[in-house]
């Protein structure tokens, strides 16, 4: 007898009609895992694939760090053709130091601004591409007195704008890491900024400013091939700019630690109290960033001032100071991957003034040695170098270890801003000894005090604190 009888749904098989398979599900079932295990591999991956990205900026922005304000286009509007060497030295100097106190106007509420408004990618690629517009004009800079203030005035912008879109790329950190990996992420961005330095100083050296007749049959003549150099710098800092542009997703502020937008004064007042909250909550941690604001500007000045140094002082050709450039960065390099594994034997504090004393001391070395020529720069200019990097990877670990989970940015962004607020203290006092000795290596002392009043700040700061609350 047929039963003809409406079937009951609920005998239906549970998982019919069959679900759409996903991606993951159809690579879970074919090699006999889970798709959860599927999932967690490919967000991995695509969190690698990000830091990746994020950290080719820093490969980029190698071309201004390097090349621009470090060992080429600072040597080369510091050298004769422009004037004499200490006039020249010393507008450099206070030229830097202006930029710095534009920036320390502006760069406190600079990433506040971004984290707010949702657009923080967006400033950043503004703020980059200023950086390679301004760089590719550096070629019109000719080897004569009158486009000194030319180079100086592009120089500047330059400076203000790559600190404007370091404040934005720095407060990506936490976006693209994990609180387990943001040191890790953080010293593997600023390692790809050392080695692509060597890189592209690889390529102008070799291939324009070593060469009579360098590639597509640049020569020296009117500056040339440093000319040329600063236009393959902004070509390489637009090209690597673009990765974080497009594989990074823009930041938005979860609900509830959102804040209204206020207007550009209010944020002022805004920063104020953030700072003041900071102060009544965890005092050590500011003391801690009013030290390592001084002292981190004090390192910048030694890679900001080493290559002017270099020529002016110690009488390096152009291409000797890129070799010596290329020797600076794997130093640095090599040197804060290997002192950095004492940081969690010895604590960050320890590195950090061991660093600092080390910096003096080879500092006063150049100073005091300076009439015995090249081989002094070779031997303490390098040393100096061996002990910047673990200043700087030690002062992220200091930091870090009082940082709670989900606080990252705004403590990193508030350490950022600090360093950023004191970029005017290494220049005015590289200018200032200048200007009061009448000689460029009387600037070496400039640097010097400012690494010095640093660890005299740094060192009543308790290595030990509790976690910021």
């Amino acid at each position: 007898m047929t039963d003809n009888s409406t079937p009951d749904p609920s005998d239906a098989p549970r998982n019919f009609p069959p679900a759409h398979l996903t991606p993951a599900d159809g690579a879970a079932a074919t090699i006999g895992i889970s798709t959860e295990q599927i999932e967690a591999v490919s967000a991995q991956g695509a969190r690698k694939g990000r830091i990746f990205a994020w950290s080719l900026w820093d490969w980029g922005g190698s071309a201004f760090n390097a090349v621009v304000t470090t060992f080429v286009f600072t040597v080369y509007l510091t050298s004769e053709s422009f004037g004499g060497e200490a006039f020249v030295s010393a507008q450099l100097g206070w030229t830097l130091a202006i930029g710095g106190l534009l920036v320390a106007a502006l760069a406190p509420i600079t990433g506040q601004r971004s984290d707010v408004s949702g657009r923080r990618k967006f400033w950043l690629a503004v703020n980059t591409y200023i950086v390679v517009a301004v760089t590719a004009l550096m070629f019109f800079v000719k080897p004569e007195p009158g486009y000194l203030w030319l180079g100086l005035l592009l120089l500047v912008v330059g400076t203000v704008f790559f600190e404007f879109a370091s404040v934005n790329y720095n407060a990506m950190l936490a976006y693209v890491s994990t609180p387990r990996s943001i040191g890790k992420v953080s010293g593997f961005g600023w390692s790809m900024g050392y080695f692509g330095g060597i890189v592209l100083l690889l390529i102008v050296y070799f291939g324009f400013i070593n060469p009579e007749v360098g590639l597509f049959g640049v020569t020296g003549d009117e500056g040339l091939s440093v000319r040329v150099a600063m236009l393959i710098s902004a070509a390489w800092f637009g090209l690597f700019a673009l990765p974080v542009l497009l594989a990074v997703p823009e930041y938005h502020a979860p609900a509830k630690v959102a804040r209204e937008k206020v207007g550009f004064f209010a944020s002022y007042a805004r920063l104020g109290r953030d700072i003041a909250a900071l102060w009544k909550n965890s005092r050590q941690t500011v003391y801690f960033l009013i030290a390592s604001a001084v002292f981190r500007d004090g390192l910048t000045g030694v890679f900001a001032f080493g290559g002017i140094l270099a020529a002016g002082t110690f009488g390096f050709s152009a291409g000797e100071v890129i070799i010596f450039a290329i020797a600076a960065n794997v130093v640095a390099g090599v040197a804060t991957i290997t002192i950095g594994l004492l940081d969690d034997k010895v604590g960050p504090k320890p590195v950090i003034v061991a660093s600092l004393v080390g910096l003096i001391v080879c500092g006063l070395a150049v100073f005091i040695f300076h009439d015995g020529g090249q081989i002094v720069f070779w031997t303490f200019g390098l040393a100096l170098c061996l002990f910047v990097g673990p200043a700087q990877s030690a002062s992220r670990s200091f930091l870090a270890r009082v940082i709670p989970a989900g606080r990252e940015g705004e403590v990193f962004g508030l350490y950022a801003t600090t360093g950023k607020a004191a970029t005017f203290l290494a220049p005015t006092a590289f200018a200032l000894f200048v200007t009061l000795g009448g000689a460029q290596y009387w600037g070496i002392l400039g640097i010097v005090l400012i690494i010095a009043i640093g660890l005299a700040l740094l060192i009543p700061v308790h290595a030990k604190q509790k976690q910021l609350s």
